[in-house]
């Protein structure tokens, strides 16, 4: 795997890049984070019960008939202070658990235990109401749509299964009438959930969490192993990225399709480099390895199944292509062969999920058609729009802010467009390495959304 910039120490091309080796906690530490994990743990299980009352439950709440449980829906300012209380605790408990995994520590916790704390927190979270999001609900009303044998690309919610179907009423009134944005994998796989759950609600959504817990599952697998790659403490990667309280507070407790989105990506980086030596700027480029093209070809199609689920995925297939380009020889024309081997594989297997789906191609007009119909507050582009459109009332010219929305949103696409271009060209002149110019394309390209949620920047 391509690892190096232009300044760094050469090392021969079958050297592994190592983190530091490290010490395990002594007894004092391990006190200390066993006081940590409860303390989190507690936290998730405050927020497990404030979702009864503060959670986004379904429109015939299930808990409105069960003993003691039913009381937190009716006091939903109390739950929503005890969901509070979690959240925090949670928060508290993740930045204690970083300080014993900040690089360059001489004794830090080890992927086991980490990986322990994190399933602690996490179990109280895998059967509770939706927590800060719907979308759930659009999930499963578009994957009715597809069981049904309609287009889920065409029509939304309300047309395809009327406005007082069970499914359509958890729908958030803004999606009721819109297509689904999101990949033919994903409402395939949701299309056999629903063929096993029809309109049982409860059901349905544990089963979309399962989902998103394989996508959990598959970062917790991927993540520590890449780190160690790019010699970086495994334990620290998975304390920034995988117990983020924004994993757990919107990828397990939201059951967002981000999860299986980005746990794809991951799983197909890390067996894409598998076989990838370490090479630094001019090493002669060594042999290809036994295995390592199948490898190559495989991460790349597992990067492309991560797309099926959700777009952003495509992005790390070019900074893939750019690190086998780098391994080749660092020519123009292994750029050129990286992506047009990229292209190949991420066509195939496009064209296969599509066809094999039945869905055909009708997921990329609605994607980027979709997009755009929610604006965030959150979004920076969203918020500068709002204020030119303040602006022009107070100036006198009218209210124009859907016209600015309009054109800063293709402008920041374009301008997210223009800074990926450059990371990949300069990832391949050695100027950075290519994983660090995929997390800043993700977070550029999440940034400059006008429907920017918090759960987008974990693509980053």
């Amino acid at each position: 795997m391509v690892v190096g910039e232009p300044d760094t120490e050469q090392r021969s091309a079958a050297s592994p890049v190592r983190p530091p080796e490290t010490e395990p906690l002594e007894k004092q530490e391990l006190r200390a984070l066993d006081v940590i994990r409860r303390f989190g743990t507690i936290g998730a299980l405050f927020l497990a019960v404030g979702s009864l009352g503060a959670g986004a439950a379904p429109v015939l709440n299930p808990v409105q008939d069960l003993p003691v449980l039913r009381l937190f829906p009716r006091i939903p300012t109390v739950s929503l202070a005890i969901a509070f209380t979690g959240m925090g605790m949670l928060i508290v408990g993740w930045l204690m658990l970083g300080r014993f995994a900040r690089p360059g520590r001489q004794r830090l916790l080890t992927r086991a235990q980490i990986t322990r704390t994190l399933v602690m927190w996490l179990t109280p979270l895998m059967f509770v109401p939706p927590m800060f999001s719907r979308d759930v609900y659009s999930y499963l009303a578009q994957s009715e749509i597809v069981h049904r044998g309609m287009d889920p690309y065409a029509l939304g919610p309300a047309q395809a299964l009327g406005v007082g179907d069970a499914l359509t009423s958890g729908v958030p009134n803004i999606w009721r009438d819109t297509p689904a944005p999101y990949g033919p994998l994903f409402l395939k796989l949701g299309s056999w959930i629903a063929g096993l759950v029809g309109e049982n609600v409860v059901a349905g959504v544990l089963l979309q969490r399962a989902l998103a817990l394989i996508g959990v599952a598959l970062i917790i697998w991927a993540l520590p192993r890449l780190a160690r790659r790019f010699g970086v403490e495994p334990a620290t990667a998975l304390w920034l990225g995988a117990a983020n309280p924004l994993v757990l507070f919107h990828l397990v407790a939201g059951a967002h399709n981000d999860a299986l989105g980005i746990g794809l990506m991951m799983a197909g980086l890390e067996l894409g480099v598998r076989r990838l030596p370490v090479r630094v700027a001019g090493d002669t480029a060594p042999p290809l390895a036994r295995g390592e093209l199948p490898f190559i070809v495989l991460g790349a199609a597992v990067i492309t199944l991560g797309a099926m689920v959700k777009f952003n995925a495509l992005w790390a297939l070019g900074f893939f292509g750019v690190m086998i380009a780098r391994r080749w020889h660092g020519r123009i024309i292994d750029l050129v062969r990286a992506a047009l081997l990229m292209t190949a594989v991420g066509a195939v297997v496009t064209v296969a999920v599509c066809l094999g789906t039945g869905l055909g191609f009708g997921w990329l007009g609605a994607f980027f058609g979709t997009a755009g119909t929610v604006w965030s507050w959150t979004s920076p582009v969203t918020e500068l729009a709002q204020l030119g459109g303040v602006l022009g009332l107070v100036l006198g010219l009218g209210n124009h802010t859907g016209s600015l929305v309009a054109i800063l949103g293709t402008v920041g696409y374009a301008i997210s467009g223009l800074i990926t271009i450059k990371f990949l060209w300069d990832c391949f002149r050695w100027r950075y390495r290519p994983m660090i110019g995929l997390g800043v394309s993700l977070g550029v390209t999440s940034l400059l959304m006008i429907s920017l949620q918090p759960w987008y920047l974990l693509w980053a």
